[in-house]
């Protein structure tokens, strides 16, 4: 027969369901339901799968189509094919009832949508109220590379469903390496979904079963309990971490989470997450620990306490608090909050690893807000609130920050700890000065300084500059720049204080100059292969005279550098060396217009080629002379030589490394190198060194090998090469297949050994997983109708 070709008439009605990527029978009649009436095609299906454009018809092609005269019902049998933006169906027979808006699908159902796929023997639609029912179908989702499947899947009412003889699993194949298995499913979109009889299946193994399963149903965020965490250590013993996830709404969630452990109790976490708008958010974490193990001493406990601070820990009553929140006021003014409160010295070293610990948080902040947290071994933690406002050329800074000394408040120690409340700072960027050639900066603050003991005050800095910036030869450039400064301070009278701290109100007047002398001169290289055009090497030699007079400042009150001006009478110079690589971007490249000499047509102009250019490549050299110390006959008048040095050659291989050289003592003041290699198969190495003269000498190298495609072994270790000690070792093996994965770890802390064996099931296990590591597939976002 001939194959012929047929636009369906303007729909009707609207399908109005919205359906969720996260179950099957979401999908499978959603996509289905396509009302048709003779006016055209119109439709809007669910918002997770599709838009449809009215104007746009649906297509059938067949062997053959015809109409029932009697009902109007239109016929199409053999290969038949219903496409429409994106959407694909196939079936041996399709009947589309339009006086009862319904549609029949038999044989080789095939249903696309997208990347999603429903396969079925029959499909039977009732548009009119949006039911319907498909057999002995499968449906699989891309998204979360799903697959559930039953012998009956029926649409029973606008949000509700039913699944008999339903199996779920993330496992390609016709013999999944796990499913999950239920005699009847319901399900309750925005709702919950209950199962009767479900089993837990490895291969053909039944692992566990209950007979009655309820879990919550969303479109999106779901909440519900998350993967656990199991482990055992000597510390703790055995633990079991469970977190609970509340997705409140697409603007805020919680996620509480309890940590068992056998020899110290239960750990409670709340972390709350929220958007205001656009440019507003937040995230605050408590956590809370009534210990049953303390540090009493007299000496400390390696048991419950931490030896490498010969510190104490007396309390029972522990707990972690940390915050950070970004605002966007009115007048284009932010706001940062900055929170940090931790109950003692060790319990950072005790919890830095689960779902709480502070890997996990420090990670998430730095990648949410692009701000960390102190070092877990850090006893004094910074807290802050922050405002902010920018104008073309300016910026003003106000800001109040805390520094909580954890040790001096849990031991109850007197507390001298410098604080600021608040700290406002207006600076001027580089301009220039009434369009004359002149330049101009201002670094300007004022600051209250307070401590609970000791001397407070008030203190204004500014600190204004003006540049001249000239153009000596070719060659040369030459920037002389003249810095004045005026410092008033004001001490308070309170009953800390002391004698000759009181009411005090005094002033510093100073200049200083600074000469720099540079110049850039560079050579063009050829490149080598198809993609590297040439390489550039650049040298810029630097010479900066600084020069601040000396002053007599023992009359004026110490709160922080900014009170004692040093002396300075100092010639630097650098050497700065780079290459950069010019290479073709990937992409269509020619050159201009070919013509054809024996046709004399001209060919269309031809692409450009693009470049991307980048340094692979930095090497600087700087060293002082200290004229002041040259005149005061000291012997080492010349610093340290520093070098730094940054290679990128390669995607697969950086080097980062600096020193510092004494040139009296013929040795390395301080070293450092970092070096990391990887390659496509994911197999990577990184190893750093650490080392400052008579203080401390680390190493730290970690390394994964991909043994096999679905196996991989990983190591990383710390030590102190100073003392000997191993600071941190941790070894794993992580088997990965299609659809699931075990990782099997141990890590030694030297005070504390952990094991955990950590099983997830892609599409349940993971999606958990990655919920609990913020990483969530689908982030908070603010919603104007939401409270």
């Amino acid at each position: 027969m001939n194959s012929h070709t047929f636009l369906l008439p303007r729909v009707r009605k609207r399908l109005l369901a919205t359906l969720g990527r996260l179950l099957p029978l979401l999908i499978v009649l959603a996509v289905m339901a396509v009302p048709v009436s003779s006016h055209g095609a119109e439709s809007t299906v669910g918002e997770d799968f599709f838009k449809d454009d009215p104007r746009e018809p649906w297509h059938i092609t067949a062997d053959e189509i015809s109409q029932d005269r009697a009902t109007g019902a239109y016929l199409a049998h053999g290969n038949v094919v219903i496409t429409k933006q994106g959407r694909r169906l196939t079936a041996d027979r399709v009947r589309f009832d339009q006086k009862n808006d319904r549609l029949y699908a038999d044989g080789h159902v095939i249903l696309t949508s997208g990347e999603d796929l429903l396969t079925g023997e029959k499909l039977t639609l009732n548009l009119s109220d949006e039911t319907g029912t498909t057999t002995n179908g499968t449906v699989f989702l891309s998204q979360n590379h799903f697959y559930i499947s039953g012998e009956t899947i029926q649409k029973t009412g606008k949000d509700t469903y039913e699944v008999e003889k339903a199996t779920l699993t993330a496992c390609d194949g016709p013999s999944p390496a796990w499913r999950l298995t239920g005699r009847k499913l319901n399900i309750t979109i925005e709702g919950f979904g209950t199962a009767t009889h479900a089993t837990l299946w490895a291969k053909k193994i039944p692992v566990m079963y209950t007979p009655a399963l309820i879990f919550p149903v969303k479109v999106k965020r779901q909440t519900g309990f998350l993967p656990p965490q199991l482990g055992r250590s000597e510390r703790k013993w055995e633990e079991y971490e469970q977190p609970f996830f509340w997705a409140i709404n697409d603007s805020s969630d919680a996620t509480f989470t309890l940590h068992h452990m056998g020899r110290r109790g239960e750990k409670f976490g709340v972390e709350y997450r929220y958007v205001l708008d656009e440019q507003s958010k937040g995230t605050v974490m408590v956590d809370t620990l009534y210990d049953r193990k303390v540090d009493e001493g007299p000496i400390s406990n390696s048991e419950w306490g931490y030896t490498d601070d010969a510190l104490l820990r007396p309390n029972n009553d522990r707990y972690w608090l940390r915050m950070k929140h970004d605002q966007t006021l009115a007048g284009n003014v932010t706001v940062k909050l900055d929170l940090d409160v931790v109950s003692d010295q060790d319990y950072l070293h005790e919890f830095r690893g689960g779902y709480t610990g502070f890997d996990q948080a420090d990670d998430y902040f730095t990648e949410t807000f692009g701000r960390d947290l102190d070092d877990y071994d850090d006893a004094v933690r910074l807290n802050t609130l922050t405002l902010n406002k920018t104008w073309t050329g300016f910026s003003l800074n106000a800001s109040t920050i805390w520094y909580d000394d954890v040790v001096k408040r849990r031991q109850g120690l007197a507390d001298n700890t410098l604080q600021q409340l608040p700290k406002v700072e207006l600076d001027a960027s580089r301009q220039t000065l009434f369009g004359s050639p002149f330049y101009a900066t201002l670094d300007s603050d004022y600051t209250y300084f307070y401590r609970e003991t000791g001397m407070r005050g008030q203190r204004v800095d500014a600190h204004p500059r003006a540049y001249l910036p000239l153009k000596v030869g070719h060659y040369l450039n030459f920037e002389p720049s003249l810095g004045v400064r005026e410092t008033a301070w004001y001490i308070d009278t309170h009953e800390t204080a002391t004698a000759g701290d009181k009411e005090k109100a005094l002033t510093r007047e100073a200049y200083d100059v600074k000469l720099d002398l540079s110049s850039e001169v560079y050579r063009i290289f050829p490149g080598f292969g198809d993609s590297i055009k040439a390489i550039r090497h650049t040298a810029r030699p630097q010479v900066v005279y600084d020069y601040t007079p000396h002053m007599v400042q023992d009359k004026f009150p110490y709160f922080d550098a900014t009170d004692r001006l040093a002396a300075a009478n100092l010639i630097t110079y650098s050497l700065t060396n780079t290459l950069t690589a010019k290479s073709v971007r990937p992409g269509p490249t020619g050159t201009g217009t070919e013509t054809n000499a024996e046709t004399t047509e001209t060919a269309a102009p031809a692409v450009p080629e693009a470049y991307d250019y980048s340094e692979f490549t930095r090497f600087k050299l700087t060293q002082s002379y200290d004229i002041n110390k040259d005149r005061a006959d000291d012997p080492q008048p010349f610093s340290n030589i520093i070098a730094e040095l940054d290679v990128l050659p390669a995607s697969f291989f950086s080097i980062r490394a600096d020193a510092a050289w004494s040139q009296y003592e013929r040795e390395f003041v301080t070293r450092n190198v970092g070096l990391n290699l990887w390659d496509d198969r994911g197999d990577r190495v990184s190893v750093e060194h650490r080392y400052s003269q008579a203080t401390s000498e680390t190493v730290f190298a970690s390394a994964l090998v991909k043994v096999s495609d679905r196996i991989s072994s990983y190591i990383d270790q710390e030590r102190n090469l100073f003392t000997g000690n191993d600071i941190s070792t941790r070894v794993g093996l992580l088997y990965e297949a299609q659809c699931w994965s075990i990782d099997v770890r141990y890590t030694n802390e030297g005070e504390d050994r952990t094991y955990a064996f950590l099983v997830t099931l892609y599409g349940i296990g993971d999606i958990g997983t990655n919920i609990a590591g913020r990483r969530m597939e689908d982030p908070l976002k603010f919603t104007e109708n939401n409270p």
